[in-house]
């Protein structure tokens, strides 16, 4: 217990438990995915609704950070949002300082230190989510996963939240370099598909995409569900 009570005091064996509580909390979250394709990286998360009396668009975890770089979020999504407004500042004083947009990889880190520094001092707690960054600069394409503790990884594919090890699976049989931007979208519903206990619909999914040379944007309903009728093998019924 006298090490559980302060997040400055590690253990015996060199562990400091708040951290790897706080990565509990990621591991109880939603799925979220995200994958490189050609000149891009998509992000994508399942919302998994508790109630039918829930707005579906009033839950959000994927955000804009920069008109370059978006991320997902699994875990508290309190938290996220504070992440993702510190994010945020970050690139808008880069933009103003350099006159150009951020790096991903420089603004991933500055997120992850931010993170670090709630690992070092009394009286404050980690955050309890992780966040894949996705984003495309004058380097190519990026996806890294964050780590409560301040830790940062870079990925081809990957996934945080409680089906994290079932999408990995998939993404490790699955994946190719160079995809096509449809093929990575339905790689990725596939893995949420298979880490969910509830069938996907274009009101639990959301779905995040950065290109080369476009903005940031996120699907409608309407743009998923064809993506999920694909999956499924049906055909996109004709309006009308």
């Amino acid at each position: 217990m006298a090490y559980d009570r302060a997040i400055t005091v590690f253990s015996p064996d060199g562990r400091l438990f708040q951290v790897e509580y706080a990565r509990v909390a990621v591991g109880r979250g939603t799925t979220t995915a995200g994958l490189k394709f050609k000149d891009g990286v998509v992000l994508m998360a399942d919302k998994k609704m508790s109630s039918r009396l829930i707005e579906s668009n009033s839950i959000e975890k994927i955000f804009s950070i920069d008109k370059h770089v978006g991320c997902a979020t699994s875990g508290l999504v309190a938290d996220a949002r504070a992440l993702v407004d510190y994010a945020r500042v970050v690139g808008q004083v880069n933009k103003v300082t350099y006159e150009e947009r951020i790096s991903v990889d420089i603004l991933v880190k500055k997120i992850c230190d931010y993170k670090q520094n709630y690992t070092q001092y009394g009286g404050v707690r980690p955050f309890g989510t992780a966040l894949l960054v996705g984003g495309v600069d004058s380097h190519g394409s990026h996806l890294y996963e964050t780590d409560p503790s301040g830790a940062l990884i870079s990925y081809k594919a990957g996934s945080i939240g409680s089906g994290r090890a079932v999408v990995m699976e998939l993404f490790e049989d699955k994946f190719k370099d160079e995809m096509k931007m449809e093929d990575a979208i339905l790689l990725g519903l596939e893995g949420l598909k298979r880490a969910s206990d509830d069938p996907l619909t274009p009101d639990t999914v959301e779905i995040g995409i950065i290109r080369k040379g476009k903005d940031f944007e996120k699907l409608d309903e309407a743009a998923i569900k064809k993506y999920l009728d694909k999956l499924s093998g049906q055909k996109p019924k004709k309006e009308g």
